[in-house]
C-alpha cells in the first residue's frame, strides 16, 4: 500500500489503524509524514502510539462510521481489511465523507476482502442477518461477521461518492486493493 501512495500525499488519514501494521511501510518511505489514525480499540492504538514514538501521529478512539472526518484535510486515506462488516449504505456514506475529507486530487487506497460473486454477497449478509435475528442483535450494534461486497458493487459505490478512477490494483493473500481519485482542482 505504502508503494501505491504518491509524493506528497500527506497528511494521511488511517481508518482502522489498529496496531499500524500498514504504517510501519509508510513511515519508512516518509518518516515525517503526518498521519492520523481511527481505531475502535484504545489498547491497539497505545501499541500504535509506543511503536511509532515521536512520529507526527495523532490518534483518535473513535467510530470512523460516525466520527467526524474533516473538510478537505488528507491527501490521501487508507483503510486495511476493516471495511468488510459493513452494509452497502454504510459504506456508501463512509465513502461520501471520505471523499469530503481529501483534497482535491486525493486518494483512497481501500485493501480488503472481496465477495466472488453476487451471489456470495447476498449469502454472506442473509447468514449475517439470521443470525442478528437468532440472537437478538438490533442492527445498530457491530458484529465481526465478514459480509464482503463484490468488486464491481465496491466500484460502484465509490462512484456513486464522487471518486473518479477507481479500480482494483492487486490482490495479495485474499485482500484485494482499490485505488480511488478525487478528481482535481479545475484551474
Amino acid at each position: 500500500m505504502a508503494a501505491l501512495l504518491p509524493e506528497g500525499c500527506g497528511p494521511l488519514l488511517d481508518l482502522g489503524c489498529g496496531t499500524g501494521l500498514e504504517l510501519d511501510r509508510v513511515f519508512a518511505r516518509w518518516p515525517e509524514l503526518a498521519v492520523t489514525g481511527v481505531d475502535l480499540c484504545a489498547a491497539m492504538l497505545e501499541k500504535l502510539r509506543e511503536k511509532h514514538a515521536g512520529r507526527a501521529l495523532t490518534l483518535r478512539c473513535k467510530d470512523y462510521l460516525t466520527a467526524g472526518l474533516g473538510a478537505r484535510e488528507y491527501g490521501a486515506v487508507i483503510s486495511v481489511e476493516s471495511l468488510h462488516h459493513f452494509t452497502p449504505a454504510q459504506k456508501g456514506g463512509l465513502y461520501r465523507r471520505i471523499h469530503g475529507a481529501l483534497r482535491p486530487g486525493g486518494v483512497f487506497l481501500e485493501a480488503d476482502y472481496i465477495a466472488c460473486c453476487a451471489q456470495e454477497e447476498a449469502l454472506l449478509r442473509a447468514e449475517c442477518a439470521r443470525r442478528r435475528a437468532r440472537d437478538g442483535v438490533p442492527e445498530e450494534r457491530f458484529v465481526h461477521f465478514d459480509t464482503p461486497l463484490t468488486l464491481e458493487h465496491e466500484l460502484e459505490l465509490l462512484q456513486s461518492a464522487g471518486f473518479c478512477r477507481c479500480e482494483a490494483v492487486d490482490c495479495v493473500a485474499g485482500a484485494t486493493l482499490i485505488r480511488a481519485e478525487k478528481m482535481a482542482a479545475v484551474v
